[in-house]
C-alpha cells in the first residue's frame, strides 16, 4: 500500500520508512530538515532512503497548510504515519511557538488531509511524557493523563484529543502510540545516550540529573518500529464495551480510536544505563551530579499488555544489546 510517513529524515521516521519499503510498501516521505540539530545527520538518514525503489520525498513543513494539502492531493496515501514533530522536552521551554506550530497546527493539517482524502488509518506519535504527574506504575493507557508537566507533553496530549474528535466526526480510524525513551543507531544528538557517548569519548564530564537515580523504560528503536508497523496494519474500530459513564481513555465507543504504550517493560536506572555505556566504550564517565530538572519525572514504566494482546508484540531488546548497537553505529558513523 501507499503510506505517507512524516519525519522520514528523523530518527524513528527513517527507520519506519526502511521497514515499510523492505516489505514492499510505497512510501511518500515528508520532512522539512529543520536545524533543531545537525542537519547533516538528517541528510545522511534521508540518503539511505532516496535511492530505494518505492520511495518519494517531499521537502515540506507540517505547519505549511498548502504543502500538506498538496502532498495528500498528489499522492493520495492509503494510510499515514505521523512522526514529524518538534521534539525535545527542554527546548520547548525556550521555543514554545515552534512546538505549537509543528505539533498542534501541523497535526491539524494532517488530520484535515486524512479527512478530505479518505485515509484508511492514521497512526501518530504520542509520548510517555503525557503521564506527567501520574505516579501509579506501570503507566497504563487506561488511566487518566490529565496533568502533563511540559509544553511538549501538552502538545502530544492535544494530538490525542484532536485525533479522537476527527475519528468521531469524520470516521477516520486513529491510533496514537505513546513512545517511551527511544534510543538506538541514527538517534537524536540531543538525547542522553548520544550526549553521553560524545562526552565520554572526548573526555568531558556528563550531566547526570536526579543524581542518576531515576528509572526509564529505555526502548530500542527496532522495538518501536515493529510496534508502529504492526499497529499500522491493525485498523481500530469502536469499542463495544466502552461506557460514557466510566470512560476509558485508551478506547472509544463513539469513534474508531485507540491508544497504545510502546516501551520496554523493564525500566533501567540511569546509573545502570551509564554503566552499560561505559562497558561498551571501554571508558569511565566523569559525572556531574545534578538535581531533577523542572518538568522531568522521576520514573517511567510502560504497561504494554494491550499491545501484546491486540497487536501480538512486546518490546524485548535489553539495554546491554541496544547500547552496544548504538556505540557500534556511532563509532562507524563518526569514525571514532
Amino acid at each position: 500500500m501507499k503510506v505517507l510517513v512524516t519525519g522520514t529524515a528523523g530518527f524513528i521516521g527513517s527507520h519506519v520508512a526502511q521497514v515499510l519499503l523492505a516489505r514492499g510498501d510505497e512510501v511518500v516521505g515528508f520532512d522539512n530538515l529543520n536545524d533543531y540539530y545537525d542537519v547533516s545527520l538528517k541528510q545522511a538518514r534521508l540518503a539511505r532512503l532516496l535511492d530505494k525503489p518505492g520511495y518519494t520525498h517531499i521537502a515540506g513543513d507540517l505547519a505549511d497548510r498548502a504543502a500538506v494539502e498538496q502532498a495528500f492531493a498528489t499522492h493520495k496515501p492509503a494510510r499515514v504515519v505521523n512522526l514529524a514533530a518538534q521534539a525535545g522536552v527542554r527546548y520547548a521551554a525556550e521555543n514554545p511557538h515552534v512546538y505549537v506550530a509543528s505539533n498542534v497546527t501541523g497535526f491539524l493539517h494532517i488530520l484535515e488531509g486524512c479527512r478530505h482524502f479518505g485515509v484508511e488509518h492514521l497512526v501518530y506519535a504520542s509520548t510517555s511524557s503525557v503521564y506527567g504527574a501520574n505516579r501509579a506504575m506501570p503507566f497504563s493507557e487506561h488511566s487518566p493523563a490529565e496533568h502533563p508537566l511540559t509544553l511538549y507533553a501538552a502538545t502530544k496530549k492535544a494530538n490525542e484529543q484532536m485525533a479522537h474528535s476527527y475519528a468521531h466526526l469524520y470516521g477516520i480510524p486513529c491510533t496514537g502510540l505513546r513512545f517511551f525513551t527511544v534510543y538506538g543507531p541514527w538517534g537524536r544528538p540531543d538525547m542522553a545516550l548520544f550526549l553521553f557517548t560524545k562526552a565520554i569519548l572526548e573526555g568531558k564530564p556528563i550531566r547526570v540529573f536526579n543524581h542518576g537515580h531515576h528509572k526509564r523504560s529505555f526502548t530500542y528503536v527496532d522495538d518501536i518500529v515493529e510496534g508502529v508497523v504492526r499497529t499500522l496494519d491493525r485498523v481500530p474500530g469502536k469499542d463495544p464495551d466502552w461506557s460514557g459513564e466510566r470512560p476509558d481513555p485508551a478506547t472509544s465507543g463513539v469513534a474508531p480510536y485507540r491508544l497504545y504504550n510502546i516501551g520496554n517493560e523493564q525500566p533501567v536506572e540511569l546509573l545502570r544505563y551509564i554503566e552499560v555505556l561505559e562497558d561498551c566504550l571501554g571508558r569511565k564517565a566523569v559525572m556531574e551530579m545534578l538535581p531533577l530538572q523542572p518538568g522531568d519525572v522521576p520514573d517511567t514504566e510502560a504497561d504494554v499488555s494491550d499491545l501484546v494482546a491486540n497487536v501480538g508484540y512486546r518490546p524485548v531488546v535489553p539495554v546491554e544489546e541496544g547500547v552496544a548497537n548504538f556505540v557500534r553505529w556511532y563509532r562507524g558513523y563518526y569514525g571514532v
